[in-house]
């Protein structure tokens, strides 16, 4: 049988379709000599209960890449259903009421009022594409039993009706 090629994907039209599946949304951050560094990001998700793993994706262009690997360690603060403005400062739309965004946890900063934050040490870099997958083994948690959280659908913020 002779493979056949397959028809191009467009990467605006595969962004798109991908924008139907419903996240969550969180910042992930971490600190440098340089300071504090955060990002808005729905690319995250648990890889393992034993040992305790997460990952996080980011693009190859994304200054935050370089932070990570500079660091070796990260957070993910999963926001909350009033946390909108904070999502948007960090995507890159900057807030100046937005003045004081994190608290500190274990030496990573994280926003405070998140409904989950995990605490991260870089264990495995995998390269996927236009990303880097960072896979991080959670060395502290933190959880609020009654927020709502965030979510992102179609290009839109929402919360759960």
């Amino acid at each position: 049988m002779t493979p056949r090629a397959l028809p191009a994907i467009d990467p605006r039209a595969l962004r798109d379709a991908c924008g139907r599946f419903a996240t969550g949304v969180t910042v992930i951050s971490t600190v440098t000599e340089d300071g504090d560094h955060g990002m808005t990001a729905n690319a995250f998700m648990s890889i393992s209960l034993d040992p305790p793993l997460i990952s996080i994706s980011l693009d190859r262009k994304a200054r935050m890449l370089g932070k990570v690997r500079e660091a070796r360690r990260y957070a993910v603060s999963i926001l909350t259903s009033g946390m909108e403005p904070l999502a948007r400062h960090f995507a890159g739309r900057a807030d100046p009421t937005v003045t004081q965004p994190f608290a500190h946890l274990q030496g990573v900063p994280v926003v405070p009022g998140a409904s989950a934050v995990f605490v991260a040490d870089v264990t495995q870099e995998v390269e996927a594409g236009d990303h880097v997958l960072f896979i991080g083994r959670v060395r502290h948690m933190e959880l609020s039993d009654d927020a709502q959280p965030l979510l992102f659908y179609g290009g839109r913020f929402g919360a759960v009706a």
